[in-house]
């Protein structure tokens, strides 16, 4: 995704400076060099309001370039807005100014050279190459650092939060943005996290950038994928390494990847750092009971052997119980932090006989119930709380007869719009089961579960997972051959037998493009075996028909629908499910974009899981995306491979 640089200068010939010269030869050019999207208010063709168009490019624009060679009203003006806007992101540049304006006489500024008005000839190339510096080290830079000298004089003084400044006259840049985030949330609610990695790489406004890796952290661990999640919130606090969001988070998902002694560390220190923050307290709680429920709950232990350990672990449960407790008392509105403490009270007296929490868990519980009232007020008839119903569901399950219990929860499933948010429930209930707690309260509320999760699709879990990349069949008028028409059956022969000695069957998940020669023969031959297929393709199908099945002969276009056939569900298109190509793509892009695509999608289902197989020369591709890029990204990730080379075929 290009950075976006908004440039102020006057127009015109103006104090002996040709600025629009200025801003053709010597500005424009070494700013795309750079690779960024350069954007000056006298290009903006559309009707409207030109205020309201400026005072959002100074507002979200990553860099602003002003250029302050003479006193111009307008210029004035505008780097004051940016310099209340923006505490960072702003390249002072200057030429011939005998004196520095004493508000901003200490900035750095940028000199570059004129000769009869325009930039000078014998200067401009490392004119330019010094304000490709310039810009470069202010981006590197401008996260941590306060350029504005208003935020400098002010230093309690907060950017505020993007969403709430949109202006009204100008849509189509928030536009993109909400259906950026409109894609996200369907990626998630299908159960594509393949889909939501690739999405946060594309996220069209980069000002946004540090919520859009959030929003991709947490679809990815509420699809239970937490190391991408993890790698998400990395991206987070590179941008701001005190975001308290993206730090709670990864606290959670340390402790969902049973690294408990650095997730413990992690929170306690957040909740130090934050100490009247009733959120980052619960999360201290969670990660202390993942951490307790860990010691116990081992795969082949029996249900007597799980209840005798969690006393062992009691400890650990009092330090969890402590947390949420704390929590629930900062903030009485928090009812997650409420329902986690009495839980887990009850179950330290199940288990133990210990009653000496029980007087101030009746007392919270009461608190509880009231919240969760006041919560469930809120709800209107196409806004059902499944979170808050299904915590009554629980609190219930603590202290009240069956029937009431299997009432509650049979109105908490019918708010649930989603597999996972039952599966979490559901979980919460195999650990109550585990334990023994009211176990036949307890076996039948999980059959209500077990009923309504059957009406929304299950997530697949395949054994394993093969991806595809190969070579086109040549064309016949192609120059160099690399996969020539006579080739073919030996090829399949050797996508065949790489496929058997992976023990490729049933149960086995399948991912290429579809296209004419490698991918098609890969398909044919996971068909054959009875593995699921998926196609993950660049374009609509039409033209990836048009482009990539018909392009080398007709004949494959029978072979592609053959392979299509009763697989309509399986097919994807990049425009579809990604959207068209953002803003500022270099060309070839949509075939990087798909392999990263097919890739992040295979990562998905477990890296352990993923075999490569390749039908490749060992060379660069005719552009883009092709082989040798999807190599590259996978071998930097697992050395699962399998390389068939065309050239010893």
């Amino acid at each position: 995704m290009a950075l976006h640089v908004f440039v102020v200068m006057p127009f015109g010939v103006k104090g002996g400076i040709d600025f629009d010269k200025v801003y053709s030869d010597y500005i424009k050019p070494a700013l795309e060099g750079e690779g960024y999207e350069v954007f000056r208010a006298d290009e903006e063709r559309r009707g409207g309001d030109i205020l309201t168009d400026m005072f959002q490019e100074l507002l979200l624009a990553d860099l602003v370039v002003a250029d302050l060679s003479i006193d111009n009203p307008n210029v004035w003006y505008e780097l004051g807005v940016r310099h209340a806007l923006r505490a960072r992101g702003i390249v002072l540049i200057q030429t011939q100014r005998n004196y520095q304006p004493f508000d901003i006489y200490t900035n750095r500024k940028l000199q570059y050279h004129i000769k009869d008005s325009i930039p000078d000839p014998k200067c401009i190339e490392s004119d330019k190459t010094a304000l490709a510096k310039m810009a470069r080290e202010t981006m590197e830079s401008w996260r941590g650092l306060k350029i504005s000298p208003v935020y400098q004089l002010i230093p309690n003084l907060q950017e505020n939060e993007w969403k709430s400044l949109r202006m009204g006259n100008v849509r189509e840049f928030w536009e993109k943005h909400d259906d950026w985030e409109v894609r996200v949330k369907t990626a998630q609610r299908n159960r594509y996290p393949g889909d939501i990695i690739v999405l946060a790489e594309e996220a069209p406004v980069h000002v946004l950038q540090l919520e859009t890796y959030r929003k991709a952290g947490k679809s990815l661990a509420l699809l239970g994928q937490f190391a991408f999640a993890r790698e998400q919130y990395k991206k987070a606090l590179a941008i701001d390494s005190e975001d308290l969001e993206s730090q709670q988070q990864t606290g959670i998902i340390l402790g969902r990847l049973q690294k408990y002694v650095e997730a413990r560390v992690y929170m306690e220190k957040l909740v130090n750092d934050n100490p009247g923050d009733a959120e980052s307290l619960a999360l201290l709680g969670r990660v202390e009971k993942d951490a307790w429920t860990g010691s116990w709950r081992k795969e082949g232990r029996s249900v007597t052997e799980m209840q005798k350990e969690p006393v062992r672990a009691k400890a650990l449960l009092r330090e969890a119980i402590k947390a949420y407790a704390k929590a629930f008392i900062m903030k009485p509105d928090h009812y997650y932090s409420g329902i986690n403490a009495v839980t887990l009270i009850r179950l330290l007296y199940h288990l133990t006989g210990d009653e000496s929490m029980l007087a101030e868990c009746k007392e919270m519980e009461g608190g509880i119930r009231w919240t969760l009232k006041s919560a469930l007020s809120k709800e209107t008839m196409h806004n059902k709380d499944y979170w808050a119903r299904v915590t009554l569901g629980d609190l219930d399950l603590l202290v009240s007869e069956q029937s009431i219990v299997e009432q509650s929860y049979c109105d908490a499933v019918i708010a649930a719009d989603n597999w996972f948010s039952l599966d979490s429930s559901r979980q919460q209930l195999h650990l109550l089961r585990d334990l023994g707690f009211r176990p036949e309260v307890v076996t039948s509320v999980l059959d209500i579960f077990d009923h309504a999760i059957d009406k929304f699709k299950a997530p697949i879990n395949p054994r394993q997972v093969f991806l595809f990349s190969g070579h086109m069949i040549d064309a016949p008028n192609r120059p160099t051959p690399r996969f020539p028409a006579e080739k073919e059956p030996v090829a399949a022969q050797k996508i065949a037998d790489a496929l058997d000695q992976l023990g490729a069957g049933p149960g086995d998940l399948a991912l290429t493009q579809g296209a004419c020669g490698g991918d098609l023969l890969f398909t044919e031959a996971c068909l054959k075996r009875g593995v699921k297929v998926d196609w993950l393709q660049p374009f609509h199908e039409a033209e990836f028909i048009q482009n990539s099945v018909i392009c080398c002969a007709e004949e494959w276009r029978k072979r592609y629908f053959d392979a299509k056939s009763g697989r309509e569900d399986s097919i994807r298109s990049a425009p579809d499910a990604l959207g068209e190509m953002p803003s500022g793509a270099k060309p070839g892009y949509p075939y990087e974009r798909c392999n990263l695509w097919l890739f992040y999608t295979a990562l998905s289902y477990g890296i352990d899981k993923v075999r490569f197989i390749c039908l490749w020369n060992g060379g660069g591709g005719d552009g883009p995306g092709g082989t040798a890029h999807m190599y590259n990204e996978v071998m930097q990730r697992t050395g699962q491979v399998t390389w068939i080379d065309t050239r010893k075929i």
